[in-house]
């Protein structure tokens, strides 16, 4: 079960903009995760060649801090918002919850849920997405 603690150092890992080394130092070796009610991904060193893969093929990706985040036992839930800033400036959002299963201090399973008809809406000058 991790700390309430841990979670939080995950999470600023993440907002840090650290995804590859987040994987590296909070998931299990044989760690799954999983869009909406695709196919699951597995393993820690897959998990981590699919991130960097992803953020290579754009110029950034900026993690919102975390407003809400829950911690009940094994389980934990996080609302996060992400902004991918492509490489010619465009600038899209996605919202999503991640459920995950902890197995100790390490993600054993995860998750994602988002609503795939608004992922990744361009996101407008004043910040608000504008289109989906």
């Amino acid at each position: 079960m991790p700390s309430r603690e841990r979670v939080e150092a995950f999470l600023k890992e993440v907002v840090e903009g650290s995804h590859v080394t987040a994987i590296a130092d909070f998931y299990h070796d044989d760690a799954t995760m999983q869009e909406n009610l695709g196919v699951p991904r597995s393993g820690r060193e897959a998990l981590m060649a699919r991130e960097q893969s992803v953020l290579e093929r754009i110029q950034k990706m900026h993690t919102h801090p975390v407003q809400i985040f829950l911690v009940d036992g094994d389980n934990v839930a996080i609302r996060w918002t992400f902004d991918r800033i492509d490489k010619d400036g465009t600038v899209r959002r996605l919202e999503e919850v991640a459920l995950q299963q902890w197995r100790g201090d390490r993600i054993a399973k995860e998750q994602f849920f988002y609503d795939t008809a608004t992922a990744w809406g361009l996101v407008g000058p004043d910040g608000t997405v504008v289109q989906s």
